[in-house]
């Protein structure tokens, strides 16, 4: 079709959110007619989403920027199941006390994106057990299992993958994609929500709802997905050698959340502004033509700019301070991720690598040592025999740009 004419549809295909929609010229027609309401599902696998979720997130953001209404929905009813998409096995099983746990942690996550409410255009937060927690199995197969056949069940990737690669497919989980689609149609009756977005992996899923809905309630809805999103090197956004890269700031501190996206490679700056920042698209045009060095500027915008929206403009400012005493500096920022030992420990500085999370083993750290890659206090030190005592405060790095300090206490 040619350019979109409604705002949503617009911005999202110009900064590069649009990778499937099951009818789009009737979607941007119904939205140059007024407001709508759309949903992404959440399931609550951990006490916080990663930025493996934050596409989905600003999905909703400009959803609601420009004039619609979003709903959050939470899986505390699908979560003890288990999505199978893109899994090999099935997923751990968790205790409701778990899942009510997490949710209450991923809220807060919500609050820093989307203005919630009573309003017409404000977002709404709503669990689907309030509605599958209640359901009669029967009646359940009756009204709605008529409209699934196996056949079709069994072409969606998420089930042909794990049958492919023999990896058992419980029927617990086979479930899981009506449940779904139930979703929809149930927000449809309780909501009027005539779109569902979510990521590619969730296009099969996306589809049974829509065509639920048509069947039960003879609703218009309308289904769109995202791309996968992976850096230029292959590598799937939300995970580091480390460890997840949480929005959550008591699960990950907003300085080494804003070095994640400092740390970005170059071929990804302009991708990752306009998807994870509201710049205006010329200005991100000329920061993606920065060349050399010079591209770091565009590096520290980004960072700054999507650590603002995550976890607030002081934060941002406090994390781009820390890097500059760090790195401009050589200072020992008090921002930066601490190591707490007992005043007086004495540690091998291999072992203190590996208690700070920056050498996954005693044998990598070994080898940062031999190779000149750990320092402390801005030093190289090449013992990997080295001890240290703890009894006063130092700043310990791997190669170039991570830091712990370690403090007695």
């Amino acid at each position: 079709m040619s350019s979109p004419r409604s705002d949503f549809l617009r911005v999202v295909t110009e900064r590069g959110f649009l990778h499937q929609c099951t009818d789009l010229e009737a979607l941007d027609k119904r939205l140059t007619e007024g407001s709508a309401t759309a949903y992404i599902g959440f399931d609550c696998t951990a006490r916080s989403l990663h930025v493996g979720s934050l596409m989905q997130i600003m999905l909703l953001r400009w959803w609601q920027k420009t004039g619609n209404k979003p709903i959050v929905l939470m899986g505390g009813g699908t979560t003890r199941i288990g999505d199978p998409s893109g899994k090999d096995e099935a997923r751990k099983m968790l205790s409701d006390a778990d899942i009510a746990g997490n949710m209450d942690g991923i809220r807060s996550v919500f609050a820093k994106y989307l203005s919630f409410g009573e309003g017409a255009g404000d977002a709404v937060m709503v669990n689907n057990a309030d509605w599958l927690d209640h359901l009669n199995y029967i009646a359940f197969l009756r009204d709605y299992g008529k409209h699934f056949t196996i056949n079709r069940m069994l072409t969606f990737d998420s089930v042909k993958l794990r049958l492919e690669r023999e990896q058992p497919l419980t029927f617990l989980e086979f479930n899981y994609m009506i449940l779904q689609a139930y979703d929809f149609a149930e927000l449809w009756a309780r909501h009027k929500c005539l779109l569902q977005m979510g990521g590619s992996d969730q296009w099969g899923n996306i589809v049974n709802g829509v065509e639920l809905g048509r069947r039960v309630h003879q609703a218009e809805l309308f289904g769109m997905t995202s791309p996968l999103l992976t850096t230029s090197s292959g590598a799937k956004m939300g995970k580091t050698a480390s460890g997840a890269v949480w929005l959550n700031a008591d699960m990950l501190s907003p300085w080494e959340f804003w070095q994640y996206w400092r740390n970005t490679e170059d071929a990804d700056v302009g991708r990752f502004l306009r998807l994870f920042t509201e710049l205006p698209l010329d200005e991100i045009a000329r920061l993606e033509a920065l060349k050399g060095a010079e591209i770091n500027e565009a590096k520290k915008v980004l960072a700054g700019e999507v650590t603002r929206l995550a976890h607030g403009a002081e934060a941002a400012a406090a994390a781009a301070e820390t890097a500059r005493k760090t790195f401009e500096e050589g200072g020992a920022a008090e921002s930066l991720p601490t190591l707490a030992l007992a005043k007086g420990t004495e540690i091998g500085l291999a072992a203190l690598l590996v208690a700070a999370g920056l050498a996954a083993s005693n044998g990598e750290a070994r080898r940062l040592i031999e190779q000149g890659g750990a320092k402390i206090d801005d030093q190289p030190v090449r013992d990997a025999k080295a001890t240290l005592v703890i009894d006063a405060t130092v700043k310990l790095t791997a190669g170039k740009k991570r830091h712990v300090l370690v403090k007695p206490e």
